[in-house]
């Protein structure tokens, strides 16, 4: 989220440069005019794109080149070096590319270029007629994208329950909640893209059921909608644990717009706020709510926050900053009772609470699969191309319950950028790409001014070895099972992190 004009920085590149200005590096940072530039050298071929990540404006000049593609370090997004498409999610905007001169040897930079699209997957007369996506979540959007996209030209109908558009949801527990990012943000895109692409966007819309013989679905109003192609991609929803009180007004969960905007509404009025959890969210939420200025405590079973996902050391880090920020903890220890003004531990002990979370964790939504017939294991069970048991039904995001090559584990992972690149590869398979999922799962989290960006997945580990130091924010910490380096943390070191994904993949 940068301004399109910056200070000048680097070389000037319409005066040219040299490849030993290239130095042992493939990235070069400079500029045409007000705008930033990034050329790229990819053996004896000079490209030049936009120095900026369209996602969240990340310094492509610091990312990785991977054979003919850029690699954002702060959120992996991917972008072709030769038309600037962005082939990999969280971005969805191209980069601006521009052309590159040889004269001798200097090169120059001078003027922009409109590339030429990415070529079509599928011959028009083998594509599916009419294509409908349940779900209107990081999944479902991407399918929907990238199906018109890359040209897909038949019916395409996206179904949501939710009351808002497709949303960029980290932000709803990050800056959103904390109220330092605006909400004309959050749209993934403005209501005249479904428009202009002809995607029958369909909000608070419930499908209650899904008739695989006849391929149609029925919704709550009684509809039936037909269907070619399937997508599932209902996501996931909070747990609620049977609480005495969790059903009060200041009690609330964290997974929609709406949600993120009835926590702020409350929010204005609280003073004190407890929060059920010490995952992710609940963190992200502390840190939201104490830059709203309110008193923050965490209560949670674990020993230290978040020892299951980046183990003891990295967790108590992370404890001590919320702690620097005020945050007090209540470890080993539940709610027994939320009250209008209290809440009870399962210690004993009460704490005053005008606000409650609840964010111990999600369950995949699988009822309506369940109920028309799908294989079902923790999730919907797709195949490498992520493919139900039934072959014109596809299912993406949380949901889905897929084999990870790389740690050879059935894996169903709750991370926002697995379920964008679910999504697109579902939306090329359904044109006849025939694209097995391979993706390295990833993530980042917000912690005040502490980023931590993940790659890979552990679900367990042998060891951790520790590259660097944790307390002064330099590490990268490996999660190795039987000799092997699984998955990897890093602080500060975000170009390794994405080096090992782009490793594993």
């Amino acid at each position: 989220m940068t301004s399109d004009t910056v200070e000048n920085t680097g070389s000037d590149l319409t005066a040219g440069v040299s490849l030993a200005d290239f130095g042992d590096q493939q990235l070069l940072h400079g500029h045409v005019g007000d705008e930033e530039v990034v050329l790229v050298r990819t053996g004896d071929e000079i490209t030049a794109v936009g120095a900026h990540c369209t996602h969240y404006g990340g310094p492509l000049a610091e990312g990785l080149v991977v054979g003919e593609t850029i690699h954002c370090p702060w959120h992996h997004a991917c972008f072709s070096l030769r038309n600037g498409e962005a082939l990999g999610a969280p971005a969805f905007d191209p980069l601006p590319c521009w052309q590159v001169e040889r004269e001798g040897e200097r090169i120059f930079v001078r003027n922009k270029v409109t590339p030429t699209p990415t070529a079509k997957q599928l011959e028009t007369t083998a594509q599916p007629e009419n294509v409908v996506i349940v779900g209107g979540g990081a999944a479902g959007f991407a399918c929907a994208e990238m199906l018109r996209r890359r040209g897909y030209a038949g019916k395409l109908t996206l179904l949501s329950d939710d009351t808002d558009a497709p949303c960029d949801r980290p932000n709803l527990s990050k800056d959103y909640l904390a109220g330092t990012a605006p909400e004309e943000w959050m749209p993934l895109r403005t209501e005249d893209f479904y428009q202009d692409n002809h995607i029958d966007l369909q909000l608070d819309t419930a499908v209650q059921r899904i008739d695989t013989v006849k391929r149609r679905l029925t919704i709550q109003d009684g509809r039936n909608i037909a269907y070619d192609r399937l997508v599932l991609a209902t996501g996931a929803e909070p747990i609620r644990l049977p609480i005495p009180g969790q059903d009060n007004a200041h009690v609330f969960t964290l997974r929609s717009f709406a949600d993120s905007r009835r926590i702020i509404e409350h929010a204005k009025n609280a003073k004190t706020a407890v929060i059920l959890g010490s995952g992710f969210i609940g963190l992200e939420v502390a840190a939201a709510l104490r830059t709203r200025g309110l008193a923050v405590h965490i209560v949670s079973l674990d020993q230290c926050p978040l020892q299951h996902v980046l183990g003891d050391e990295l967790g108590n880090f992370i404890r001590q900053q919320h702690e620097e920020q005020g945050v007090i903890f209540h470890l080993e220890t539940s709610l027994t009772q939320i009250n209008t003004d209290t809440v009870v531990l399962s210690d004993g002990n009460q704490i005053s609470a005008d606000l409650v979370i609840l964010g111990v964790g999600v369950r995949p939504r699988t009822a309506l699969a369940e109920a028309a017939g799908l294989a079902i294991d923790n999730g919907i069970v797709v195949n490498e191309y992520l493919q139900t048991s039934i072959p014109e039904i596809y299912a993406a995001g949380d949901v889905a319950c897929w084999h990870d090559k790389n740690s050879d584990q059935t894996l169903r992972i709750e991370h926002w950028v697995v379920a964008e690149r679910h999504g697109q590869t579902v939306a090329e398979n359904l044109l006849g790409a025939r694209k097995q999922f391979q993706d390295v799962p990833f993530f980042w989290s917000v912690h005040y001014d502490l980023t931590i960006n993940y790659a890979g997945h552990a679900q367990s580990w042998d060891q951790i070895e520790i590259d660097g130091n944790i307390a002064e924010r330099d590490c990268l910490v490996r999660y190795q099972k039987n000799g092997a380096t699984i998955a990897v943390a890093g602080i500060g070191r975000d170009k390794q992190v994405l080096e090992f994904a782009a490793t594993k993949a």
